[in-house]
């Protein structure tokens, strides 16, 4: 009997520490709350046209500079259709919540750099807020 009741303890030990490993793991590696862009300050402030034209020279390069940073990028409405604008014919930005924003005014966007389109020759932007 003795010899059974070591194994449950055993076995009980080890369950603990895989329950409370597994809880440690999630909390700080997995599970990361969502970044708040709108409260981040820029890491870049570029020109349209310009970040278009670092990323057509040469997209590794411009890819590893502002992929996933924060970019506040200035210019002029091209197109305006719900909550998406184009600046410049060269940066897309997809707005969470979009204020009333004219083709043809000059404004300045905070977002994060999602990456270029080759398809389209567009540097994207999520979550977008107009700083101007």
């Amino acid at each position: 009997m003795a010899k059974y009741r070591n194994r449950r303890v055993v076995i009980i030990v080890i369950l603990l520490f895989v329950i409370t490993g597994g809880y440690f793991l999630y909390n700080n590696y997995l599970y990361k709350d969502a970044r708040n862009i709108a409260g981040e300050q820029p890491a870049f402030t570029v020109n349209a046209t310009q970040l278009l034209a670092e990323y057509q020279e040469g997209s590794g390069a411009a890819t590893a500079k502002y992929l996933n940073k924060t970019l506040a990028v200035q210019g002029k409405v091209t197109s305006v259709n719900d909550s998406l604008v184009i600046i410049d014919s060269a940066v897309f930005c997809a707005f969470t919540g979009i204020k009333e924003i004219y083709v043809d005014e000059t404004i300045t966007v905070k977002g994060r750099c999602i990456g270029y389109d080759e398809i389209f020759g567009e540097v994207k932007l999520d979550q977008c807020t107009l700083t101007n």
